[in-house]
């Protein structure tokens, strides 16, 4: 076995301590790798290295950031095959959506936010005062600690470096602490392009995370994590007043109307639901359905379900603790739900789940409340509209849901209601770099991609000169 170290101030090197975290395949269950496990002195250390290069870098002109960050995305698009093989070691995911459809994602933010560094908006400069002129800058805020997450490693890891570094700040990132490989070869890919220290990547733990959001040099912190952890995350840093962007968890509602396509509604669902074995804060996994059409949509959705595969179609649940919360969640569902399908783990090794279908549900319920982060689809009907956006706005999540109709004016009238940050009609997921991601409640709140995650990493300073 070999160690993935962390990268600081422009190389690699390890952890001023001697303890380790052990990489687990989640597709096998075996320990295949260790990694650093970063203390204090390490996090002063990258900390330190990011404050120096924020003089740097801050001075830089968009046009040399957008160059920049030009560079990175072709150096990675060129090595996608290097990204997509850490990748699937850490996460177990199936290689074609990897390189596919992950990489490239990856590719176009880092694209998009190299254009958005040369296309800051804000109030005109004039005379709103007699005799003085005022002019707004658009500054970049300092260093920023970011923490990713283990369901999108690399995905997640380039959504907060690429409008951080495009807006002229310094970046300190750690990885979940089961998939850190990418992020560490992501930070060596940059290193070519970017002042050293500009970019750097520790290994390790929550201690190490919490380490991180304290440290008096940090000015923003980012975490894309469940609601705990946005909310230790946000406690932290309120005793330094520092500035938090949360994309914590979801529970994401599908409404589903009588005049749909069953069939068809059943299988975009079902790709919603099981896309990375269900381990997105926007999975569509809570689907709420028309009485009068709720014993025929179960039974498609149950057929489109039950031909899934695990291990072909989705991979494997990221790690045993996460494997045990599923399967709990299951095994702990009240006497009056019923498995309609799967509702077992997979195989017999590693952390497959199977596809998984439960109906009669009440509001209450615990998989209904909470987020499952799993391959389990839960169902419930409405008799009305009214009833439909209340069940989909009754948990404490409000990130993503879909609307499930041909009428385009409920489409409209319901989305209105829907107490979501995006709003999908008859389809659920698609992302673009172009619009915002984020949500509201328990879901956090700052947005990723787009020209207002651009404006997060951006302090806003009035310039007033008196010329008369």
């Amino acid at each position: 076995m070999t160690q993935v170290l962390n990268f600081v101030d422009g190389a690699e090197v390890p952890a001023s301590g001697s303890r380790t975290l052990d990489l687990v395949n989640p597709a096998t269950g075996e320990v295949f790798d260790t990694s650093v496990l970063s203390e204090q002195s390490d996090v002063d250390a990258a900390l330190a290295a990011a404050e120096r290069a924020f003089k740097v870098w801050r001075k830089s002109t968009p046009a040399q950031r957008q160059l920049a960050l030009l560079k990175i995305a072709d150096a990675l698009e060129s090595r996608a095959e290097e990204f997509a093989e850490l990748e699937i070691r850490e996460t177990g995911k199936i290689r074609a959506v990897v390189l596919d459809e992950e990489i490239p994602e990856c590719v176009s933010a880092l694209r998009f936010f190299a254009g958005a560094a040369r296309q800051l908006e804000g109030t005109a400069s004039g005379e709103y005062l007699p005799g003085h002129t005022s002019a707004i800058r658009r500054e970049p805020v300092g260093v920023c600690a970011q923490i990713a997450p283990w369901n999108y490693p690399l995905m997640m890891g380039v959504w907060k470096i690429a409008p951080a570094l495009a807006a002229g700040n310094t970046v300190v990132l750690k990885p979940a602490e089961t998939t850190p490989s990418t992020a560490v070869l992501l930070a060596k890919v940059a290193a070519e392009f970017l002042p050293q220290g500009a970019f750097n990547v520790l290994c390790g733990d929550r201690d190490t995370g919490r380490a991180l959001v304290k440290h008096p040099i940090t000015e923003l912190v980012s975490i894309t994590g469940s609601t705990r952890a946005g909310i230790d995350v946000a406690t932290v840093a309120a005793a330094d007043l520092k500035r938090t962007h949360l994309e914590l968890g979801g529970n994401a509602p599908l409404l589903v109307f009588g005049d749909v396509n069953l069939a068809e509604a059943a299988e975009g669902i079902v790709g919603a639901a099981f896309y990375n074995a269900g381990q997105d804060c926007t999975a569509g996994s809570r689907v709420l359905v028309d009485a009068a059409i709720h014993d025929e949509f179960v039974a498609e959705l149950t057929k489109a379900a039950a031909a899934q595969t695990p291990g072909e179609d989705f991979g494997p649940l990221n790690s045993e603790a996460q494997f045990g919360r599923v399967r709990g969640l299951v095994e702990r569902l009240p006497s009056h739900a019923r498995v309609e399908t799967g509702g077992t783990p997979a195989g017999d090794r590693g952390f497959f789940f199977s596809p998984t279908v439960v109906s009669g549900l009440k509001q209450d319920d615990e998989i209904v409340q909470e987020e499952i982060f799993g391959p389990v689809i839960t169902v419930q009907s409405f008799v009305d509209e009214d009833e439909a956006v209340r069940l989909a706005n009754g948990v404490p999540y409000g990130l993503a849901s879909s609307i499930w109709t041909n009428d385009l004016s409920r489409a409209t009238r319901v989305s209105g209601e829907l107490d979501f940050g995006c709003v999908w009609v008859n389809t659920h997921g698609p992302l673009v770099s172009e619009m915002p991601h984020g949500g509201f409640g328990h879901s956090g709140h700052g947005k990723d991609l787009s020209s207002y995650s651009f404006a997060e990493y951006t302090r806003v300073k009035h310039v007033m000169t008196r010329f008369a």
